[in-house]
């Protein structure tokens, strides 16, 4: 595979990249103002929400563009000092699809246009897109303003269409061509992580050179283990939550779709029940969160499931959790599963880890590099409900073997913060203004007035 830069490591460098003043980030289809964990709302969202914030922090002034669903929410919405989301409409303010929205790009479009209009030329030094439907507007958006486009995919349709979960619906081929096209123009593109920047080459036959691998953080300070005896902390969580005090506890944290793959863990209790009945007898399994994406179909269909196998008493559904909620129930739990059919990053592997908790997790994209196999979790080749009973009933009993990969787990994450990835976007945000500029003076040079 051809040699891919990293804005991380260019940031140690002596290139004195510009710093641009002003950003426009893109995001169509979810808000960093949802809550993760429902409807489309997930990694994403806490991704832009914690970058625009350490952005701001640095000097630099985001303006979030996101399609309005809801009347009660003004135009504009100062989300922290120097960061504004403001509102497009586009479309009816009730939910769409992601397969709905791309009937209202254009709309969108002109919403974000029509707003730079209105302020002094120049007002943004460059534009980052957030998914392919964001990439489309900025696409046209950067033509218009005559700035640079940074692109982030954090998914993509052929990696997604390739490792499908059972029963899930393949993304549409006007999806595939849009990120094509988006590939080919972005000035920068942002990966999470290498295994990402090689899909973007080898299947979207990007320039290794646009590319630029900036791993995403955690928020340190949060999600962190509790002060003191860490059994203690544990029960401590579990009584806040409502969950049994003694016994185990596995946790999956996220949106309910077949992508996200809770049904893998819940076929591997069952399987776990068979060779191991005690040990099940004595565990409680946390899901938390709600149905999404295709997930919608069936929202009942997870606890439809465990009734069907027999498991339904093991299982504790949760709402999508808000405050310190979420980091107790990553200290509540004994390990948290992550059985994703794709991951760009993973960042609730992260986050648990942050919070010196264990992860089991698939072996599939940005979780083999979010998940430190055998030193902060275990990694599960596949999807096999056996493989998974296997893994989790050697883990749950060992309490040896669980506080070591714990003391793993937190040390891993210490290498991951948001910090560090805003200064890995920086460096690639200089290097895409400094670009443009030099293409703009070679193109002025190159002119016969």
């Amino acid at each position: 595979m051809a040699e891919m830069h990293t804005g991380v490591g260019r940031q140690r460098g002596a290139q004195p990249w510009p710093r641009p003043r002003r950003i426009a980030t893109l995001s169509v289809h979810t808000s960093p103002l949802h809550q993760p964990g429902t409807g489309d709302a997930g990694g994403m969202n806490v991704y832009i929400l914690e970058v625009a914030r350490r952005l701001a922090q640095a000097g630099v002034e985001v303006d979030i563009f996101t399609r309005a669903t809801s009347g009660d929410l003004p135009p504009v919405v100062e989300m922290a000092p120097g960061v504004q989301v403001r509102h497009i409409t586009s479309g009816p303010l009730e939910g769409l699809t992601k397969e709905e929205l791309p009937g209202q790009l254009c709309a969108f479009t002109a919403g974000v246009l029509r707003a730079e209009a209105s302020r002094p030329p120049g007002h943004y030094d460059l534009i980052h897109s957030h998914y392919w439907l964001s990439g489309q507007v900025g696409w046209l958006a950067k033509e218009r303003w005559g700035v640079p486009l940074v692109h982030t995919a954090h998914t993509l349709a052929k990696v997604k269409n390739a490792q499908l979960a059972a029963g899930d619906r393949p993304e549409p081929k006007a999806r595939v061509i849009g990120e094509e096209q988006v590939v080919a123009e972005a000035d920068r593109l942002v990966a999470n992580t290498k295994v990402e920047a090689g899909d973007l080459i080898e299947r979207y036959d990007a320039d290794p050179t646009r590319v630029a691998v900036v791993e995403p953080g955690v928020d340190l300070d949060r999600f962190c283990p509790a002060p003191g005896d860490r059994d203690r902390a544990r029960v401590v969580a579990r009584r806040r939550l409502g969950l049994p005090e003694t016994g185990h506890v596995v946790a999956f944290v996220g949106r309910i779709q077949p992508l996200k793959a809770p049904d893998v863990l819940i076929r591997a209790v069952a399987a776990l029940r068979d060779r191991a009945p005690a040990l099940v007898d004595d565990l409680t399994v946390v899901v938390c969160g709600g149905p999404s994406g295709s997930g919608l179909d069936r929202p009942t269909a997870l606890m439809e499931l465990a009734s069907s196998l027999g498991v339904a008493d093991r299982v504790r559904l949760l709402p999508p959790l808000t405050g310190d909620d979420l980091p107790a129930l990553y200290r509540a739990a004994d390990l948290v599963a992550v059985p994703s059919y794709n991951e760009s990053f993973g960042l609730v592997a992260l986050e648990a880890q942050a919070c010196g908790t264990p992860v089991v997790a698939a072996a599939v994209g940005g979780l083999v590099t979010a998940v430190r196999d055998g030193a902060s979790g275990v990694l599960v080749d596949g999807h096999d409900p056996v493989d998974w009973a296997r893994t989790l009933g050697g883990l749950l009993p060992d309490r040896a073997r669980r506080a070591e990969l714990a003391r793993g787990a937190e040390r891993h994450a210490r290498h991951f913060s948001w910090d560090r990835t805003v200064s890995g976007l920086l460096a690639v945000y200089g290097e895409a203004v400094a670009g443009h500029r030099t293409r703009l003076a070679s193109e002025l040079a190159g002119c016969s007035w």
